[in-house]
């Protein structure tokens, strides 16, 4: 069993790898937890001697297979957690991360199976990110940031990068959720605002290049 720090490092490194299929350099987990590197060295080290990464002086990081499914299983936790809190709970999407957070440590993989079950096998979270299963697998979902469309486009909102409440909070007084479907009417050459309308309410709004970058579609 990992202790808790332990698996917050694993699911940071799922993050930061690209769901665990890539290199992380120590610095930038370093910054994403807000931890010392002589620290995050040390924990290194640690989860090497468990097989859990890989780990060699002044090269970048990688989950080993091991790793990467025992990352992947946190990770699913804490998405079914979101997903029954909004579902099941009425939580807004804006509010479920924090308490997500703490239940995602809880060992009994029997409770999370059974929050599958309730929610009937989501393959997303109320984010729009893939719920892995119980093996740690999970389909790959291959989205483009909004800023990446262009003028005339049609485009459904998928998912969000990032779930911060300010974010989202953001998002929620545009009136801004997963699964709507919107036409670019234009774009700023200077910063990539954008400006587009609500197929079902025709309704234009803005969107900032802020806003645009972290939005995800299809």
């Amino acid at each position: 069993m990992n202790s808790l720090v332990e698996e917050n490092y694993l699911k940071a490194l799922f993050h930061l790898s690209k769901n665990g299929k890539g290199e992380v350099n120590v610095k930038d987990l370093s910054k994403h937890l807000e931890i010392k590197m002589p620290t995050v060295n040390s924990m290194m080290k640690k989860l090497a001697e468990k097989d859990l990464v890989i780990y060699e002086s002044y090269k970048p990081l990688r989950l080993s297979d091991k790793g990467r499914i025992k990352a992947s299983l946190i990770v699913r936790k804490h998405r079914l957690t979101e997903m029954f809190l909004v579902e099941k709970m009425g939580f807004g999407w804006e509010q479920v991360h924090e308490i997500a957070e703490q239940i995602e440590h809880i060992q009994s993989s029997i409770f999370f199976d059974k929050m599958d079950e309730l929610l009937n096998y989501p393959k997303l979270d109320p984010h729009g990110s893939p719920i892995p299963d119980k093996e740690g697998r999970f389909d790959q979902v291959n989205y483009k940031k909004l800023s990446e469309f262009k003028q005339g486009d049609l485009v459904e909102i998928c998912a969000v990068t990032g779930s911060s409440d300010e974010f989202l909070k953001y998002l929620n007084s545009k009136n801004i959720q997963l699964n709507n479907k919107i036409k670019i009417i234009s774009v700023e050459d200077f910063d990539g605002t954008m400006i587009v309308e609500f197929v079902d309410t025709k309704i234009n709004e803005t969107f900032s290049s802020h806003v645009t970058s972290r939005l995800l579609g299809k």
